[in-house]
């Protein structure tokens, strides 16, 4: 992680990668070009609504904006909660035991495998 990154300094390189101006940006949040300098040389902080829209517009995570990972998604974008990971093997678990019910190659297999699944997906209806 990068440690010497302030969030000014996060802030410019977002400008900077898409190529546009202060002033252009300042005109995009209706502020004045001095306004989105002071917030990017750290001589005062961006309110909480200006780093959402940072957040949003350059499509980044707040985390990478406050300097917290150097992964513009987030610490957390890979991270699958508990319940949604028994839900995967769950799956992959029905899938294993649909597979074994049916003779592998016969025409019908595919078919068959499909009304089955559609049953249980009705049944938790």
């Amino acid at each position: 992680m990068s440690k010497e990154l302030t969030i000014g300094a996060r802030l410019r390189l977002l400008r900077d990668n898409e190529r546009i101006t202060q002033v252009e940006l300042a005109e995009k949040l209706e502020l004045t070009q001095s306004t989105i300098n002071r917030y990017e040389n750290e001589h005062s902080e961006a309110p909480y609504k200006v780093l959402l829209w940072y957040a949003d517009n350059f499509n980044v995570s707040l985390d990478y904006i406050y300097c917290r990972t150097d992964n513009p998604f987030g610490k957390y974008f890979d991270y699958q909660p508990n319940k949604v990971k028994k839900d995967i093997e769950k799956q992959a678990q029905w899938d294993e035991f649909v597979a074994a019910c049916f003779v592998e190659g016969s025409p019908m297999n595919v078919k068959l495998k499909a009304m089955l699944n559609d049953l249980v997906v009705e049944g938790k209806k």
